[in-house]
């Protein structure tokens, strides 16, 4: 490949995209390239919210943008927002140093955060586990799951999507049951404006956020002759002080039963599972 894309893992431990790029931020200190600051910060949509966190508190401004890298081109070129860093849950991140995405830079980059991390060669290696886990403890968890639902007939899965959309302009409190354990908070076809042409991408995905920070996010994907793909992004987030050692895809299963029961899947496409789970 071209090492545009990068995973980050630890002995036992494997580190999300979405995490990934939630420590680079909170360490940026020790990021040669971020010696200045950083002016400004991104991710895609369905990637998780770890991001926000970290952004909200250091004063970081902060953009949420539609899937495709090309979606962060303007504000890596904007001289108020650089340096810049942004990144994507399908293992993608980068910085303005160039108009894509860099896996050798990300990688570099987190040896700089273990270096920095690991200057007392007499004391125990802090590694990336040690990282992440106190991380977690600073900002809480966002557990996070991917279902993919692979080769679906283009007309079904245009209708389970247009069918949500319809549906959320009509539900009110006597719909609340649809999604207990958890409290709906919003619930939007997401939609961008680009802040520094004004260019609008509508129909990006559905979102539907809790009141406790959770997300459920349906999108399309490959719409060529194989039919389309439904993914569905679920994330939990568990505040500083719960339980934040859960399995990811068991943490999120009351999410997806959520999803499924809120967009009539196998009723509409008669898929009874995903083809893939990450």
């Amino acid at each position: 490949g071209d090492a545009d894309s990068n995973m980050i893992l630890g002995p036992g431990f494997f580190v999300t995209p979405s995490d990934s790029l939630a420590v680079l931020v909170n360490n940026s200190a020790s990021i040669p390239f971020f010696k200045q600051g950083i002016k400004g910060a991104a991710r895609s949509m369905p990637t998780s919210s770890a991001l926000d966190l970290v952004c909200k508190a250091k004063g970081i401004p902060f953009f949420e943008t539609p899937t495709g890298w090309k979606f962060f081109g303007n504000l890596m070129d904007a001289p108020q927002y650089t340096p810049f860093i942004c990144g994507e849950e399908s293992f993608g991140t980068g910085s303005d140093h160039v108009r894509e995405k860099d896996g050798l830079w990300a990688v570099l980059a987190w040896l700089s955060v273990l270096a920095a991390r690991n200057t007392d060669v007499s004391k125990p290696l802090v590694g990336v586990g040690e990282i992440v886990r106190s991380h977690w403890e600073e900002y809480g968890r966002n557990y996070y799951g991917r279902y993919d639902y692979e080769g679906v007939e283009k007309e079904k899965a245009d209708a389970m999507m247009a069918a949500m959309a319809e549906k959320m302009r009509k539900w009110d409190e006597k719909d609340a049951w649809r999604f207990k354990p958890y409290a709906l908070k919003t619930a939007d076809v997401f939609e961008y404006t680009d802040p520094i042409d004004g260019s609008v991408s509508k129909n990006q995905g559905i979102r539907f956020i809790m009141d406790d920070g959770s997300r459920v996010i349906f999108r399309l994907s490959g719409t060529g002759v194989s039919g389309a793909t439904i993914r569905l992004y679920l994330e939990k987030y568990q505040a500083p002080g719960g339980d934040l050692a859960l399995n990811a895809l068991e943490a999120v299963k009351p999410l997806a039963e959520v999803a499924l029961c809120v967009s009539q899947l196998k009723e509409i496409t008669g898929r009874d599972a995903p083809t893939l789970m990450t």
